[in-house]
């Protein structure tokens, strides 16, 4: 009965081990053997890239979409673009189509972008100003300027003169277009609260016949707070060290009687301002360290428009920009630009070096 016994568990044994050795075995297929499946992809972003903020006609543009859904890459059949127009906009809109069947892909589910070359001839863009791309749920994921004409890249050096650190010379300005022009915006008066305080020396190195009292104001000054001055002692007849700088002992307890100190915040701007072609504008704009005193360089690529141009954009005016320094921004308001170019036109003219 024992042999039997043993005879039939290794029969059951080996049925198991011949069932799960067969041919089919393995990972389960996606689809049935012979279906096949054909739809749409998706991407969620995407940009239009030719090098420039303005895309001149003629130049080749760069569609980077990111973020591709093409199930496998086995399942992608084919990459398009639709374009239309509506009105002075050309609109692109890339697709994917998938062909899905049950063969086995080793690649992964998620594609994660591609780039599409995109070269219209002139006639193509005829009457168009910008060029958009979207996605399949018709969202615009980017917008790109197209302009017809050439850039120019120049690098600009002028020297800033020791005026222009002097408030009282604004509105000032260098000579001739372009220029860097310095404005005074606002002045507000402060004051500030003091007292002395004395301070004692813990290590004298020199003897003095006399000694005077030396206030040392602070650098900078708190505006909400009582500042307290030390006053040291120094020799009064030379240049002779007093006391060791470090060995000075504040006290606190002695205090003088509190003191008013106005002082005065003037509040300045400074421009690059340029006279550029009417529907002109500037497409790079890259600047150096504004020391008085030293030339200050300004790298500015500007697009000049042909004459059958009939856009304009983008610039503050149709002939003017104007380049906040300070803020590192162009000026865009009209009103702004219009007060600042009065000011450019009465300001003084400092001499070249």
């Amino acid at each position: 009965m024992r042999l039997l016994k043993n005879a039939l568990l290794i029969f059951a044994m080996t049925l198991a081990f011949w069932a799960c050795t067969q041919d089919d075995d393995g990972p389960l297929d996606l689809t049935l053997s012979g279906d096949e499946f054909d739809g749409k992809g998706f991407f969620k972003a995407s940009t239009l890239d030719s090098g420039d903020l303005i895309h001149l006609v003629g130049d080749t543009l760069f569609v980077h979409m990111d973020s591709i859904w093409s199930f496998s890459n086995c399942a992608l059949k084919k990459i398009g673009v639709v374009e239309y127009r509506e009105d002075s906009v050309l609109i692109l809109k890339p697709y994917f189509n998938l062909h899905v069947t049950g063969e086995d892909c080793a690649a992964p589910l998620y594609r994660p972008d591609t780039v599409l070359r995109f070269l219209p001839d002139k006639d193509e863009l005829n009457g168009i100003s910008t060029i958009r791309v979207k996605n399949d749920s018709d969202k615009v994921l980017d917008t790109i300027i197209v302009r017809r004409g050439e850039m120019e890249l120049d690098t600009l050096s002028f020297y800033i003169d020791s005026l222009f650190d002097s408030v009282h010379s604004f509105p000032l300005r260098t000579k001739n277009s372009p220029s860097i022009l310095r404005i005074l915006d606002s002045i507000h008066p402060q004051v500030f609260m003091w007292r002395t305080m004395k301070s004692n020396c813990a290590l004298r190195i020199d003897l003095c016949d006399s000694v005077v009292a030396d206030t040392l104001y602070p650098s900078s000054w708190r505006l909400n707070d009582t500042n307290l001055v030390p006053v040291h002692l120094a020799c009064a007849d030379s240049d002779q060290i007093y006391c060791h700088s470090g060995r000075w002992e504040n006290d606190s307890n002695s205090l003088g009687d509190v003191r008013q100190r106005p002082d005065t915040i003037w509040y300045t701007s400074t421009y690059y301002v340029e006279e550029i072609p009417e529907c002109g504008a500037v497409n790079y704009f890259n600047k150096g360290n504004f020391l008085i005193g030293n030339d200050f360089s300004v790298i500015r690529e500007l697009y000049i428009p042909e004459k059958s141009e009939t856009f304009c954009g983008p610039s503050t005016t149709k002939d003017l920009y104007f380049y906040d320094i300070g803020r590192n921004r162009y000026v865009a308001d009209t009103v702004d630009v219009d007060s600042l170019y009065d000011i450019w036109k009465s300001a003084t003219v400092v001499k070249k070096k």
